[in-house]
């Protein structure tokens, strides 16, 4: 399967954020999961009015690629049409940590883009290493 380029992968996240269910907050986000093997999982926010319940797009689009055997990841598109650019929250880097350590992140809104790694977003998250029973 062919990789996407930026350009390309951070338009199917725009195209996700389409779907937003951000009726309470306003906040439209969408979000572009590349797979090692060159698949695309998109996911949008879906909120709740019981605002903990609310998934970020971020981790839609991890969830089901999860859900479908995928464990290998390369880049995933964040955008917003906020005035500045929108990293992950704090949820979503942790969740990322998790199942897709060192992934390269690009961040848009509608004039703007910054490329970074999600190791700089996030520099002492906290993972499996911390868990070990000695």
């Amino acid at each position: 399967m062919p990789f996407l380029t930026d350009d390309e992968l951070v338009r199917r996240a725009w195209d996700a954020r389409g779907h937003s269910c951000s009726q309470y907050s306003g906040f439209a986000v969408g979000a572009a999961l590349e797979a090692d093997d060159g698949r695309i999982f998109t996911g949008c926010n879906v909120e709740s009015s019981s605002y903990g319940l609310t998934c970020c797009a971020e981790r839609v689009a991890l969830f089901k690629a999860l859900s479908e055997g995928v464990r290998a990841f390369r880049r995933v598109a964040v955008v917003t049409a906020a005035p500045r650019v929108c990293p992950p929250c704090g949820a979503c880097r942790q969740v990322l940590a998790d199942y897709a350590p060192g992934i390269a992140v690009i961040m848009a809104n509608e004039s703007e883009r910054i490329l970074s790694t999600l190791d700089e977003l996030f520099p002492f998250g906290f993972d499996q290493n911390f868990l070990a029973r000695p």
